[in-house]
């Protein structure tokens, strides 16, 4: 996920200064943040719910939990992750509205009162990109551009939800959302490898695209999300070409691990633009499937992986320290999506439905395993 100087991760940036730097020994758990953590971890399990639901019809769950299975994790889940890590970057106590009201947003989902819950996921939006417009009054940079770009197409599909537009009509705007936010920092640290001369004018090409793409759809959905598709693809090709991964994988470590997940990612996001190119999204329900998982959970995920064990202690101001157990949620996470994917272009529904729990099996693994690293590193002697 989104990383400011202050928040780097390990793939590639030079040395950072702030929490995400402090020595383990001196880190403490920032407690006014966990409510918004809490709100998160309520997104998640409850949409990893509500897709259990939709893969099987027999599980009990309430029908809104398998309804808004995707803006739980795409908003309630990753979009408070985001809107808090902002927050710590900007280093200013109003930052905190976000993900505090995009939390509440989830748990009002969870609990049933939907329209109040898209309301403040709307307006969780809307503060974001009050934060990137801050960050550019510090510096003007295209990365922040690219992320607040993100943050407008959050904002626009959370209004078209609050006027009723269905959740099918507005994923084009919440992967602009991720996309944009990611390619964005990703970017800034492909700064530190010094990209070639117009390389970062090729990423906006792309972005536009991708932007375009989700405005087109709110009028034309078939045709605008061909072009997002298009601007997946590009994306995809820029960040496998630019990234500074492609050098960091030759590494050891949290480099080559980090490195790994958001290679692998990219991979994903390459299929989902040829996907949402090929079927526009209207090509029936196994394609329509096969397209939204290799982008959110092929992707998304794994760039959520890769980042965690620096995001992590920059937000709660807990190490998360890497071990190579880390490499066993982010193996059983694409080997599932492939299966999910395959079994849905053979329309193979038992193929699908097992893909879908083993991704689902790969998150709460990959959550086991990090909670288990934090404890460990904090029950460990001081200045270890």
């Amino acid at each position: 996920m989104p990383t400011e100087p202050t928040t780097a991760h390990s793939a590639g940036r030079p040395p950072v200064t702030g929490p995400a730097a402090a020595p383990r020994s001196r880190l403490r758990p920032a407690a006014g943040r966990l409510p918004m953590l809490a709100g998160a971890a309520v997104a998640l399990l409850a949409g990893l719910y509500g897709g259990l639901a939709l893969l099987l019809p027999e599980t009990p769950a309430p029908e809104a939990l398998a309804r808004e299975h995707g803006p739980l994790m795409a908003s309630g889940f990753l979009g408070t992750l985001i809107c808090l890590e902002r927050a710590v970057a900007l280093r200013r106590r109003w930052g905190y509205i976000a993900p505090a009201v995009s939390a509440l947003g989830a748990v009002l989902l969870v609990a049933g009162a939907e329209q109040a819950g898209r309301l403040a996921l709307a307006a969780a939006a809307g503060w974001l990109a009050g934060i990137y417009l801050a960050l550019l009054g510090r510096r003007v940079g295209r990365e922040t551009l690219l992320q607040l770009g993100g943050a407008l197409a959050w904002y626009a599909g959370g209004l078209l939800w609050l006027a009723g537009r269905p959740v099918a009509e507005l994923v084009g705007w919440l992967a602009a959302f991720h996309v944009l936010t990611i390619a964005g920092e990703r970017l800034e640290l492909a700064h530190v490898a010094v990209l070639r001369r117009g390389a970062a004018a090729a990423l906006t090409g792309a972005a536009a695209l991708l932007a375009a793409g989700a405005a087109g759809s709110a009028w034309h959905p078939e045709a605008g999300t061909r072009l997002a598709g298009a601007g997946l693809l590009a994306t995809a090709l820029w960040l496998a070409w630019f990234d500074v991964a492609r050098r960091t994988v030759r590494g050891s470590g949290l480099p080559r691990y980090a490195a790994v997940c958001l290679l692998a990612g990219y991979g994903w996001l390459a299929v989902a633009g040829l996907l949402w190119g090929a079927t526009g999204l209207a090509a029936g329900e196994y394609l329509y499937d096969a397209a939204l998982h290799a982008l959110f959970l092929g992707f998304v995920m794994s760039m959520v992986f890769a980042h965690a064990p620096v995001i992590l202690p920059a937000v709660l101001r807990v190490a998360l320290p890497y071990r190579p157990v880390l490499y066993v949620p982010a193996a059983l996470l694409h080997a599932a999506v492939a299966v999910r994917v395959a079994g849905d272009l053979a329309a193979e529904q038992a193929v699908r439905v097992a893909g879908g729990l083993g991704a689902e099996i790969a998150l709460l693994v990959f959550a086991g395993c990090a909670a288990a690293l934090v404890l460990r590193a904090r029950r460990a002697p001081r200045g270890r």
